[in-house]
């Protein structure tokens, strides 16, 4: 758009230059009536050079691209996001919620210092009961099933992507990870880590109580999501703070490469600006309050509809559909728009090249024949025409770039 502004900006003054040099050049030149054949080319100039074309190759394409991807339940924030979308070379990804469901189950439990399994989950739901972390309220879920009722809760902190500090009918509790729990003073033998999945350690009062994994499910959606990025020369980084053996098994499974492991809270956000760095266009997907930095570094960030408030709110791009293929299909549109942009910008600049120089009367010479200024303004309109019915090829759902 800014091109096409500018455009005309210069044009429009051009074309009154011509028109008044074509003017000029009849009224020396030209043969019987003068004047009349004069004022013809004159207007046949004004007329066929007028840029509605030009003023419509952006908006329209726009215009038909958001309404087409508002039926496909992909809402664009702004314009310039889909110009952002068409060039973007790298997407980075959320893993929990966004590669896999977001909803962790429990798959482990173990204990120490005397505490029972069910002891154990009622101290860590009673607590993370407040947290509105997926793992916390898997776990919360998890003490629910098993009817373990929660124990009131007198104080709460939580650090976000490291874990909770609360007291706990009496009891000083910790919940994160091991450098949460180390980090203020509680002794985590390296035996408290368990499974590949996410460990969520426990304390009480200053010792460790216990060990809860759980893990998360892959999207089915996620290879084929995967993949479609993938056949459109886009690279797929997965950024998580899990840790590094269970993240490495879900980008396995879901054909990414590229692995961020053991992210703190702040962690996507320097990915991105690292990428960045390295001159590419970088997209992020995710869902979560702790994606939303992140999002809003991005060049483009993507936030799937079932994600938090915070994460739709700084993202430039929100699915509907919780379904991630629809990455896919975000970048797809976004390069067939710039594409029919491109077109119509053509379509525009290829009427005034052709016909300016016709209405100014070149032909004359060789055909003894001027261009009537219905037939200019005909060409014109069939400019402006052109180039929405263009722009109208974008309502049809595309599957290739």
């Amino acid at each position: 758009q800014r091109l096409a502004d500018t455009v005309c900006g210069v044009s429009v003054p051009v074309v009154l230059g011509v028109a008044v040099l074509t003017l000029v050049a009849w009224l020396i030149w030209g043969p019987e009536p003068v004047v009349a054949r004069a004022l013809v080319a004159f207007v046949s100039v004004l007329i066929i050079a007028c840029p509605c074309a030009l003023g419509l190759a952006t908006p329209t394409a726009i215009v038909v691209a958001t309404g087409a991807a508002a039926r496909r339940g992909m809402l664009f924030k702004g314009a310039d996001a889909i110009e952002r979308a068409a060039d973007i070379g790298h997407i980075v990804l959320d893993k929990t919620g966004t590669v896999t469901e977001g909803k962790p189950a429990l798959t482990q439990v173990k204990t120490a210092a005397g505490w029972t399994e069910d002891a154990l989950l009622q101290l860590t739901a009673s607590a993370e009961a407040r947290s509105q972390h997926p793992l916390g309220a898997a776990i919360v879920e998890e003490a629910a099933l098993r009817s373990l009722e929660l124990l009131p809760v007198e104080s709460f902190f939580s650090t976000a992507g490291l874990g909770i500090a609360a007291r706990v009918a009496g009891c000083d509790v910790l919940v994160g990870n091991a450098g949460f729990l180390t980090g203020r003073g509680v002794e985590v033998p390296p035996a408290a880590i368990i499974g590949d999945g996410a460990a969520v350690l426990v304390s009480a009062d200053g010792r460790w109580a216990g060990t809860v994994t759980l893990q998360d499910r892959m999207r089915d959606s996620a290879p084929a999501a995967i993949g479609a990025l993938q056949q459109l020369g886009i690279e797929v980084t997965m950024a998580t703070g899990d840790r590094p053996v269970g993240a490495q098994r879900i980008a396995q499974a879901a054909g990414i490469s590229h692995v961020e492991a053991a992210l703190l809270p702040g962690g996507k956000a320097r990915v991105i600006r690292s990428l960045q760095a390295g001159a590419q266009t970088v997209g992020m997907v995710g869902d979560g309050i702790n994606d939303a930095p992140a999002l809003a570094e991005a060049d483009v960030g993507i936030a799937l509809g079932a994600g938090t408030d915070v994460a739709i709110e700084a993202a430039d791009v929100t699915l509907m559909r919780n379904d991630l293929r629809a990455v896919a299909e975000v970048m797809r549109l976004a390069r067939r728009t710039m594409r029919i942009i491109r077109q119509n910008l053509f379509f525009a600049f290829i009427y005034n090249v052709v016909g300016i120089p016709i209405a100014a009367g070149v032909l004359y010479p060789v055909l003894g024949m001027m261009l009537s200024p219905m037939i200019a303004s005909g060409a014109m309109a069939l400019s402006s025409v052109s180039v929405v019915t263009n722009s109208l090829r974008l309502r049809k759902q595309t599957t290739s770039t």
